[in-house]
């Protein structure tokens, strides 16, 4: 996107005396090129030695151990996620790779894709882009009486670049607290699905 960097870069970095800060936000399309390249990526040894080695270390993290690549935990009433750093083994693609790869496992989980969008914004002088999909559970007519299922709720997946160098990516699971549906899967079984190795429905 090297049209929208340099368009970016010339509304955050204009001639002195008149910056202001700036934030962009455009929807944008998967190339069929990222998937199937993805694809082969996906069933590799390299990939599975990745999502092995951050489930594992999401795990160390809920021990209090810390292991690189990095894995920090949320949790609350309404909403669990994990983000990981980048940092080796991690390099630019199976970082990519990585976040495409679990935006495609969870659509695998039946979730439906409701957005993609990519955000430009200046951040203490820094130029911060965020990928963004965002999932929902398939919409269903519930039959009279019956609860709806939310499978782990309304699921957000964001990769984050700062000056074009890549920082972290997060996952996040937020629940419904209504009613009319049934209570949220737990989110370890989430991450279960998500990090299993045969996972390739």
């Amino acid at each position: 996107m090297p049209d929208f960097f340099d368009d970016l870069l010339k509304k955050i970095f204009p001639a002195r005396g008149s910056h202001q800060p700036v934030s962009v936000k455009e929807n944008f399309l998967l190339k069929d090129q990222d998937l199937q390249d993805l694809e082969v990526w996906d069933h590799s040894e390299a990939s599975k030695l990745l999502y092995d080695l951050v489930y594992r270390n999401y795990h160390y993290k809920r021990a209090a151990i810390n292991e690189r690549p990095e894995v920090h935990i949320f949790s609350s009433i309404y909403a669990n996620g994990f983000a990981l750093s980048y940092g080796p083994p991690l390099d630019e693609n199976s970082f990519s790779s990585l976040f495409l790869g679990l935006s495609r496992r969870i659509i695998a989980l039946g979730y439906e894709q409701v957005s993609l969008d990519r955000k430009l914004e200046e951040v203490n002088e820094q130029v911060k882009e965020t990928e963004k999909f965002y999932f929902k559970p398939p919409l269903q007519l519930p039959q009279e009486g019956a609860l709806i299922s939310q499978l782990y709720g309304n699921i957000s997946l964001e990769k984050i670049r700062i000056n074009q160098q890549p920082s972290y990516f997060k996952l996040l699971a937020a629940v419904y607290s209504d009613r009319l549906y049934h209570d949220a899967k737990p989110f370890d079984e989430l991450m279960d699905r998500l990090f299993e190795k045969q996972h390739h429905e």
